[in-house]
């Protein structure tokens, strides 16, 4: 497929989460190839990112800082080549939990209650104000990384510490464990579609790095197993979720719902994984999509601006 011209892959970098990027990356690259495009690996790593001059487009399959955050966006702007996903604005929100929630509690939508967390914060009264349990997160990565389940009282101060360990900025936010659900996002403006629902039923407490990389007795429902009324109108949300934050391209919006079926907002990813684990490439099949025509898609919709 020549239209595209000469395709990077982005892949591996520096971030916490590396090793997914190698994976994701590696199987983006495969699928591209197998379609006859002229794709190349490039891990910005090892290499100078001057050494993407030549390239015509770019796919991003980088996770968390430097990837996933806005900054690699600006650099592919200033050097006028085209990458797939979101922009710098909505990337580098997109990466931030708290101006996320932030945003989508602006326009109605529902989100968990929280907390942003410093070292002088009045531990025991969050844990009173939220109740018990409830997580303690990094605002600013992803995969789960930093991420802790409070159970008792007393143990949020060191929550917070793991968590400010990955990251300057830490919220803590009420548990909401009626079940964790994910949508798929693929297209651009009208076009734009969310793909069926996966509900995630990790064997572990809560659905963790192990849960989501390295187990095989993680649950993932697809069907999801809501009514179909209720699903419609969760995905037309999920939509909602990733326009506000001037999300295009591709993604995955997360969500909760509490034991009585209330659904809250949970988190975006603008550049998902794309692993044998991962969930965007099993909603697409649900969807009739294969993963190499997923991957393909996803290029053709790579833009600037």
């Amino acid at each position: 497929m020549s239209d595209f011209g000469k395709v990077a892959v982005l892949f591996g970098g520096t971030s916490a989460e590396r090793e997914v990027s190698l994976n994701s990356g590696s199987r983006v690259l495969a699928a591209l190839l197998r379609r006859g495009v002229d794709a190349h690996a490039f891990d910005p790593a090892e290499r100078s990112l001057d050494e993407l001059q030549g390239f015509d487009r770019v796919f991003i399959a980088l996770h968390g800082r430097h990837g996933e955050d806005g900054t690699i966006q600006g650099a592919l702007e200033l050097m006028h080549i085209p990458y797939t996903g979101s922009g710098v604005m909505a990337s580098a929100v997109g990466m931030d939990k708290w101006r996320t929630k932030l945003l989508w509690s602006s326009v109605g939508l529902a989100i968990p209650k929280f907390v942003v967390l410093t070292e002088n914060s009045n531990f025991a009264a969050v844990e009173k104000q939220l109740g018990l349990p409830l997580f303690v997160k990094p605002a600013c990565e992803g995969s789960s990384i930093g991420i802790s389940m409070v159970r008792q009282p007393g143990e949020l101060c060191q929550a917070y510490l793991e968590a400010a360990r990955h990251d300057s900025l830490v919220i803590a936010e009420e548990g909401v464990m009626g079940g964790e659900y994910t949508v798929a996002i693929l297209g651009e403006g009208d076009d734009m579609q969310a793909l069926p629902i996966i509900k995630i039923e990790p064997a572990t407490e809560f659905y963790d790095y192990e849960a989501k990389y390295m187990r095989d007795d993680t649950a993932y429902r697809c069907p999801c197993g809501l009514p179909e009324a209720r699903e419609l109108e969760l995905r037309a949300q999920a939509l909602e979720a990733f326009r506000v934050l001037g999300c295009r391209g591709w993604g995955r919006v997360d969500f909760l719902m509490d034991e009585e079926g209330n659904a809250y907002f949970l988190e975006a990813n603008t550049s998902p994984g794309m692993t044998d684990h991962s969930l965007v490439p099993m909603s697409a099949r649900e969807a009739g999509i294969t993963y190499d025509e997923l991957v393909v898609r996803i290029l053709a919709l790579a833009t600037l601006g």
